[in-house]
């Protein structure tokens, strides 16, 4: 599948994956610092932002798309960065292709698998009648009754778009994420473990990484990762402290 992506900057490859319902643009004002120092791919996993639709959705799929990608675009020890699902997907690409990237981060998720929790976001999602709203706001009043919090609903409009006829339509492939959301959800398994450097960054708000249970996991996996904390975040760590962000990654990528 050929991935949707922006590039930015030169030097030596950095390689950038969005979460569940996220795309590209989530990390377009950290990818034009990053690319001061490195040459930036900021990509569309599948079945989100302008990537490909596709029916199937699995980490083994999106670790396929993303060694197809490098290898298209010639790229030499990339470095990858991956938040909550791209996190995923690059753990696993890491694990199953160790000899393809220098160095791996890992923002917010753990390797395990997470119960469902997005029950919410889906019938938010659903609740939207595409065809009867004229303007976001109209889009964000009906989204209100499914989610509550203002920077959550934000976060998911960035998937509303106008299309040609003026219509509105869903970047995302809902249909697919909703379908496939037990695998998303899913662990990532290995019986070699990735050991170049490797740096897990979890907010200090979150709950997705709990050190007092998936340390011994993510060791297990990642014998050679540190993991850091950022104060005052949550799951959105890079969006609620951009600039701790930039700077334990920058530390991290430099080192």
């Amino acid at each position: 599948m050929e991935l949707n992506y922006k590039l930015l900057g030169e030097g030596q490859p950095l390689l950038i994956l969005h979460g569940l319902f996220g795309t590209l643009d989530n990390w377009q004002t950290l990818g034009r610092e990053f690319s001061k120092t490195f040459q930036v791919y900021l990509i569309d996993l599948r079945n989100h932002g302008r990537s490909p639709h596709s029916q199937e959705f699995s980490y083994q799929l999106m670790t396929d798309d993303l060694l197809e990608f490098i290898e298209q675009h010639q790229l030499q020890n990339p470095m990858i960065i991956g938040h909550s699902m791209g996190g995923k997907v690059a753990m696993n690409f890491a694990l199953q292709n160790p000899d393809k990237l220098s160095k791996l981060l890992v923002a917010d998720i753990a390797p395990k698998a997470y119960p469902p929790h997005h029950d919410d976001i889906i019938a938010g999602f659903r609740s939207i009648d595409l065809n009867a709203i004229q303007n976001r706001q109209e889009a964000d009043d009906q989204l209100a009754q499914k989610v509550d919090d203002v920077g959550t609903r934000m976060f998911l409009l960035k998937n509303l778009y106008r299309k040609d006829d003026n219509s509105f339509g869903w970047r995302l492939n809902l249909d697919s994420i909703e379908q496939n959301l037990d695998q998303i959800l899913g662990n990532i398994e290995s019986e070699t473990p990735f050991t170049k450097p490797t740096l897990f960054l979890r907010g200090g708000n979150s709950r997705y990484i709990k050190p007092e249970q998936d340390i011994a996991q993510i060791q297990g996996l990642f014998p050679a990762a540190k993991i850091e904390t950022i104060e005052n975040a949550g799951h959105w760590l890079h969006a609620e402290q951009p600039q701790e962000f930039y700077r334990l990654t920058m530390q991290f990528l430099q080192g």
